[in-house]
């Protein structure tokens, strides 16, 4: 059993298996092992070769890796803009969270492709959409193996080896590689913390998991680190620009374990580097993915498109193209509940 998830004992199976039926949650977790991703071949599929979006100015191609040091695939969906053959772009890598796969969050894929910022959507297979196939009584242990050690490491490696594929093969020329953003959602959130610069001091070591070259990360709905009291250890290493973002309601429920928006909170401050917090007023954890558990159509309409205009309003900033996000944030009053920058 993970030390760090000692919860996990107390977590009744019936009691899991009704919340595990009623929404989609995120266990999220620190790793104490330092990762060093696979380079080895894969097939490279060069710019063009995907489905192009009538209108709309991008296209979208699903790419079928395999990392054959880990024997593990690495499925990815690529939003590549039109801009892209003519100069060099940004890229985002979105790692999503438990239980989804490269098929969601398209909405973040298709707004930023249609405004010149490329992404590639990972799909971690061990904490994938697969989790809820097969026999329902299992679901509960599929889930536990799916928030282990083992797979926050494989995540990490999984984000290394997609982009170390991406880089390397025919789009590479066309990134613009000091733009590059680590960007998730709930599981998905910690494992862009730990690209972003998150740090964990184990056995008087301390092991850093910083992918040298994301300059800027989006983070959406971040659990804690379970174990761990202190976050600021943890996270205050990281010094690349980020962005935190959360709603009011922003809970998972979890017999035995909950997680808040006091978590989310608990994060950001944490976390160093320059930051920025936008607090939604009205959404639940679920509101930024693609499913609609929980919030009326015009909540999860509001929470996404705001969203979508938040993220690149970020990405403006942070990369020196406009003087703040001030002005911007004044329009959106109604719709935060709390706004924060600090340098």
């Amino acid at each position: 059993m993970n030390p760090l998830f000692p919860f996990l004992r107390r977590i009744r199976l019936r009691a899991a298996l009704t919340a595990l039926a009623s929404a989609a949650f995120v266990l999220a977790l620190a790793t104490p092992l330092l990762i060093r991703a696979a380079t080895t071949p894969a097939n490279v599929i060069a710019p063009g070769a995907g489905s192009s979006v009538p209108g709309e100015g991008f296209e979208v191609t699903d790419l079928e890796w395999t990392d054959t040091q880990r024997a593990r695939r690495v499925p990815a969906r690529l939003f590549w803009p039109a801009s892209a053959h003519s100069g060099k772009v940004p890229l985002i890598v979105f790692s999503h969270g438990i239980g989804s796969s490269r098929d969601g969050y398209t909405y973040l894929g298709r707004y930023w492709a249609s405004r010149g910022i490329a992404s590639l959507h990972l799909q971690h297979v061990g904490s994938d959409r697969a989790l809820w196939q097969g026999n329902p009584l299992s679901v509960f242990s599929r889930f536990q193996a799916a928030a282990s050690e083992a797979e926050a490491v494989a995540r990490v490696q999984d984000f290394r080896f997609a982009l170390d594929q991406l880089l390397k093969g025919g789009y590479g020329a066309h990134i613009a590689r000091e733009r590059i953003v680590a960007a998730g959602h709930s599981y998905g959130a910690n494992t862009t913390l730990m690209v972003a610069g998150a740090r964990v001091m184990r056995n008087g070591h301390l092991l850093q998991l910083r992918d040298p070259r994301v300059s800027a990360a989006i983070v959406i709905s971040a659990p804690p680190f379970y174990g761990e009291h202190d976050f600021v250890p943890i996270l205050s290493g990281i010094t690349v620009p980020t962005l935190h973002v959360t709603t009011l309601d922003d809970v998972i429920r979890i017999p035995g374990f909950g997680s808040g928006v006091q978590d989310r909170l608990k994060v950001f401050n944490a976390t160093g580097g320059p930051k920025v917090l936008a607090v939604y007023r009205h959404g639940s954890h679920n509101v930024f993915t693609e499913k609609r558990y929980f919030d009326t159509l015009a909540v999860a309409t509001e929470v996404k498109e705001s969203t979508e205009a938040l993220s690149l309003a970020f990405l403006a900033q942070a990369y020196g193209e406009k003087q703040g996000m001030d002005p911007w944030m004044q329009s959106q009053r109604g719709v935060f509940a709390r706004y924060e920058q600090r340098q």
